[in-house]
């Protein structure tokens, strides 16, 4: 009779839950596998099993973690903008008003004329109009954020008492996302007229000291 060894009778151990960092690294991998889809066929054109299937888990775990397609939307726009516009909290942000502002500009300006950014704003712009949850989803995760991070800090008491006393607060980071976009048609229409970066630079200067002689 062959004598038992350890390895025979140690019973075989479980795979066990993953570990976090698998589960993030997974969550990751279908953020970007869905990123991906939206931009090649757009939002309507991608169902969750084509999602699913491609970045190999089940539909369940789509609704588990995101809630379903619009919560998967809003987890792509929030990785983008994580990656592009790393902005810490503004209405903490101890530093000199220009500072700050010039700062959130810079990297504001380099999102919006990000080649992906620009082509996830026309799937947008071209499916809104027949698909509210596309629209919300998107002004959730994106314009929506920008614009309460730039409120608050417009309305900080000490940034506040710095501005013109009539400047109307409510109005102040549409002007400012308008002072830094520029002229947005000709950039979608258009974008091999985008100027290069130095210049671009140079006239984003320019558009910001209009927003500081509007505002002081």
């Amino acid at each position: 009779m062959t004598k038992a060894t350890p390895e025979t009778t140690s019973p075989v151990k479980s795979a066990g839950r993953p570990k976090a960092s698998e589960v993030e690294a997974r969550t990751r991998e279908l953020i970007d596998v869905a990123g991906c889809l939206f931009l090649k066929h757009g939002y309507a054109g991608v169902s969750l099993e084509t999602i699913a299937r491609e970045a190999r888990v089940a539909v369940r775990t789509i609704y588990v973690k995101f809630g379903g397609k619009a919560g998967l939307l809003k987890a792509v726009l929030a990785a983008r903008r994580e990656r592009f516009f790393p902005v810490g909290k503004m209405d903490v942000d101890p530093r000199p008003l220009r500072e700050v502002i010039d700062e959130f500009a810079g990297y504001f300006y380099d999102m919006l004329c990000e080649p992906d950014a620009m082509t996830l704003q026309r799937v947008v712009m071209a499916e809104a109009a027949t698909n509210p949850e596309l629209a919300e989803a998107f002004y959730e995760a994106g314009p929506r954020m920008t614009r309460d991070m730039l409120e608050r800090y417009f309305a900080r008491p000490d940034i506040r008492a710095q501005l013109r006393p009539d400047a109307p607060l409510a109005l102040l980071p549409s002007h400012l996302i308008a002072c830094i976009n520029g002229d947005p048609v000709v950039r979608y229409l258009f974008p091999e007229r985008e100027p290069a970066r130095e210049e671009a630079r140079r006239v984003l200067a320019q558009r910001l000291e209009l927003f500081y002689r509007s505002i002081f």
